[in-house]
């Protein structure tokens, strides 16, 4: 073997060796990236899905008949009710605060959030009137902006999670 021959071997092994290098590196950061992004989606999940249970909660707290809620206006515009609750419905409103916070700080898509802040309005306005209706006589016109408003939710939440459309009639129940 002369030189050139062995030069040409240690070049081609060296180039061999650097290609493949890369392409383990770039294999592995591949792999970390779709890991991040199911680990992501997974606590997106846990959050979103704690988000419901703790509306549904709060909902089904107000919509008892014994629930004691007052409300108020609120100072700031736009002067719509805000109900207060009992110390066993502060609980309620206390959950679903501290998972519409959580859901915040998970989210990226904006979509998300802004439906979340529709759903507790929603919540809100339907508890304010049960603070002056009985369970049966609130408008129907309170649940469906409510469950409009969880459906709105529910498809940006599916969106963010990479998931197909879950309602093709919006005014489905």
């Amino acid at each position: 073997m002369n030189i050139a021959q062995v030069s040409v071997t240690a070049v081609t092994t060296l180039i061999a060796v650097g290609l493949g290098g890369w392409l383990t590196t770039r294999a592995q950061d591949r792999l970390w990236r779709r890991d991040q992004q199911r680990q992501w989606r997974d606590i997106r999940l846990a959050a979103y899905t704690g988000f419901l249970a703790a509306f549904r909660e709060y909902i089904s707290y107000a919509l008892r008949p014994d629930a004691r809620i007052t409300a108020v206006p609120r100072p700031r515009p736009p002067h719509d009710l805000m109900p207060y609750f009992d110390e066993k419905g502060s609980a309620y409103r206390e959950r679903l605060e501290a998972t519409k916070t959580e859901l915040r700080l998970v989210s990226a898509a904006p979509r998300v959030v802004e439906a979340s802040s529709a759903m507790v309005r929603q919540a809100r306005l339907l508890a304010a009137e049960r603070a002056t209706h009985e369970v049966g006589a609130v408008p129907d016109e309170h649940f469906d902006a409510l469950w409009t408003a969880e459906r709105e939710f529910v498809q940006a939440a599916r969106a963010e999670l990479g998931l197909p459309e879950a309602f093709r009639d919006s005014s489905a129940g």
